[in-house]
């Protein structure tokens, strides 16, 4: 017997018994988004590698070591998109969408990073992100944090949540810090590691994302991304507090928070926890004024954020969050007898006419009552109706509830449809 064909290491299957805690999650995101005013857009999950090499810079880690790339049959090289931003952008400039227009975003889907696998993070990983283009005041930023904040209140984790928020600047501003903190650093090169040694001069600001404790206790006395902001993002900054503290959303200033990616620049936030273990980023964003013109447009400010859905539903699961999801199946058809399976069928064609968002499962393959009605308590079924000859000739079904404590009932056939819309209403 040949040997049975694995899924690739860090890419994983999502089984019937996790997909509805994906769903729910997933209507939970796009409900919220469309509360907004945000539309949804779709990208390739194939885009040319120079896309990412231009927008996500060449000297980050993704780049460098965690892209999945290769050329086609035409030598075009091509890259599985690491991350949405870039992707957006990208059709945005291509469609027409950006220059002089103001537009709110989002998507959902797959992305691909060549990493190691581990707890809540994958080689094929899921994203939700909000892109915002034409705007560059400071009320988009506080919208975008506001709109991820009623997530979590919709999701009931907002208590297990925290804002962190910095401003980098303009592109001089950070350019500026940049230079202070290769400076601060060079003077202590002996105390660093050697992942800090190496992005001290490639991406320094990385260093201030470092893990090592050593690094950290140095980074104490680092310069301050404060010291180097110019006038105008200390302006938008503070502005963008005054409308978060207006709104009730509390959040904490964080001067070592940045952006590993090339493109950001003032506004940049976390939404962080510890309920995964040690404390993690369950959702990140900021702004990109320069990224459009970086990829080909005309100058557009910009501001979104993403999170990883792997992770969010993890967060959700150990929180006991997830426990009281709407089964897949509500109403399960039991049909014993001669032919009775034949008028069961169309029955259950029209109650799914009568009551759209009622989900019934027939039972298929025969077989008798018991193991019919073992079938019908594994489907996770709120109630099982049940169907033999004495039932077809009377016109009446047999109730019976699989979840509650209540007796079985014989109702009509013409008001079952009525049963089952109280169902669903809960």
């Amino acid at each position: 017997m040949s040997k049975a064909i694995q899924a690739i290491r860090g890419m994983n299957d999502c089984l019937p018994g996790e997909t509805n805690k994906w769903q729910m999650v997933e209507d939970v995101l796009r409900r919220v988004a469309g509360n907004y005013g945000y539309a949804e857009i779709r990208m390739p999950v194939l885009e040319s590698t120079n896309l990412f090499k231009r927008g996500i810079g060449e000297v980050t880690d993704i780049v460098e070591k965690e892209m999945y790339t290769f050329e086609d049959r035409n030598g075009d090289s091509l890259t599985l998109r690491p991350e949405g931003t870039a992707s957006c952008v990208r059709a945005g400039n291509q469609h027409g969408l950006l220059y002089n227009q103001e537009q709110r975003l989002w998507y959902m889907g797959p992305m691909f990073r060549h990493e190691r696998p581990q707890k809540g993070r994958y080689r094929q990983f899921h994203q939700f992100g909000i892109e915002t283009y034409g705007i560059a005041s400071a009320d988009i930023d506080a919208e975008v944090i506001m709109l991820s904040a009623r997530l979590w209140r919709e999701l009931g984790i907002n208590e297990f949540v925290t804002l962190e928020l910095n401003s980098l600047g303009s592109n001089q501003a950070r350019a500026d810090y940049r230079d202070a903190l290769v400076e601060f650093l060079t003077k202590h090169e002996e105390l660093l590691d050697d992942d800090s040694k190496r992005r001290m001069h490639s991406n320094p600001l990385r260093v201030l994302d470092s893990k090592n404790k050593d690094v950290q206790a140095l980074l104490v006395d680092a310069p301050k991304f404060s010291d180097s902001l110019d006038e105008e993002s200390k302006q938008h900054f503070a502005n963008l507090c005054q409308r978060l503290d207006a709104a009730g959303i509390k959040y904490q200033i964080n001067e070592r928070l940045v952006r590993g990616l090339d493109y950001y620049n003032r506004t940049v936030f976390e939404w962080v926890t510890d309920s995964l273990g040690a404390q993690g980023t369950v959702c990140a964003g900021g702004r990109y004024d320069g990224l459009v013109a970086q990829l080909g447009g005309k100058g557009t400010p910009a501001v979104g954020f993403a999170l990883g859905i792997e992770r969010l539903v993890l967060m959700l699961t150990e929180l006991e969050k997830l426990e009281n999801i709407r089964a897949t199946t509500d109403v399960y058809m039991v049909m014993v007898g001669e032919g009775v399976d034949f008028t069961g069928l169309a029955l259950a064609e029209q109650w799914r006419d009568q009551v759209p968002n009622i989900r019934i499962q027939g039972h298929c393959g025969g077989g008798k009552f018991n193991k019919q009605m073992k079938r019908a308590d594994k489907s996770g079924a709120a109630i099982a109706i049940i169907l033999g000859e004495s039932e077809i000739a009377s016109e009446q079904a047999t109730v019976k509830y699989l979840r509650e404590n209540k007796e079985q009932q014989t109702v009509a056939f013409s008001d079952i449809a009525q049963l089952l819309e109280q169902l669903i209403e809960g």
